[in-house]
């Protein structure tokens, strides 16, 4: 396997980076990653299923190889677009689709606004904060929200882009994020997750802006419409050891009409790389 070609489309006047891994006459399969993530995490997914399958693997706006957005802001909608313009312009559809956290988030979107674009989906922790989490933020009144929002996003913008001295620093930290990554995996994420600055050190490739989010987003009833338009089958992966909330115990999963849940144990947030093989394996049999 000689690794995939890199390409670039345009969305909203921005060019956003995406890697294709061949075989274009087989049944296309998008592969959207999290958030301050990068295409290349789904490597070891992408060698796994590109037998079978056209592999897409995109970066999101700010992330990776894409364009960072000019004012700072990143809203989910313009992401769902994002995905929208990659299947529209390459033909995509109907697409089979693997993401994970913002990326499911912005997935599941997707699926719901364009149903018959949608094969099948796999949100692996797509469906973000809890409703008990959103409950919480939600009772600050909306004055004390958007004061909160903008002292945080003027101190993004005055914060100085961290640097690692090596890549071996970068990679710890990595590692801190996710203690269940192998050295091999972390070693891997860590070389296509930064760029070189000129004085020598190391960055991460994604816009230190998307540390903070926009404090309000789409209404919660507007999103279970959205999650309940959805048709295709719809796998929702949990990791028994991540921050994320369980759809089947919050409540979330009445809003679905098509979609299973799956924990996986020994697992966290990132539980296509904690429990691979498990991973494929339930994959595979899904798609």
């Amino acid at each position: 396997m000689t690794g995939p070609t890199s390409q670039t489309f345009f969305s909203q006047r921005l060019r956003l980076h995406y890697v294709d891994w061949g075989n274009a006459d087989k049944p296309p399969l998008l592969l959207i990653h999290g958030g301050k993530d990068h295409c290349r995490s789904w490597d070891w997914t992408a060698e796994a299923l590109s037998k079978d399958w056209h592999v897409i693997a995109m970066d999101h706006r700010g992330h990776g190889d894409s364009e960072w957005v000019t004012d700072g802001i990143y809203e989910a909608q313009d992401m769902v677009y994002d995905v929208a313009q990659l299947v529209h312009q390459l033909g995509l559809a109907p697409v089979t689709i693997i993401a994970h956290s913002l990326g499911g988030n912005v997935a599941l979107r997707f699926a719901g606004i364009f149903p018959e674009q949608v094969r099948r989906i796999v949100a692996i922790e797509g469906l973000g904060p809890s409703p008990k989490t959103l409950e919480e933020r939600q009772a600050k009144p909306y004055p004390d929200r958007a004061r909160e929002w903008i002292e945080k996003k003027r101190k993004a913008a005055g914060r100085l882009t961290k640097r690692y001295v090596s890549l071996a620093e970068a990679q710890a930290r990595m590692q801190e994020a996710n203690s269940y990554l192998t050295d091999a995996q972390a070693t891997h994420l860590t070389l296509h997750g930064v760029n070189r600055n000129e004085d020598g050190t190391f960055s991460w490739k994604f816009d230190p802006h998307l540390n903070v989010w926009p404090f309000e987003d789409t209404p919660r009833d507007t999103m279970h419409a959205i999650w309940g338009n959805i048709i295709a089958p719809a796998l929702l992966l949990y990791g028994a050891d991540s921050w994320a909330s369980n759809p089947e115990g919050d409540g979330r999963m009445e809003h679905f009409n098509t979609a299973k849940v799956i924990e996986f144990d020994r697992a966290g947030h990132w539980l296509h790389h904690d429990r691979f093989d498990d991973f494929i394996d339930t994959v595979t049999d899904f798609i």
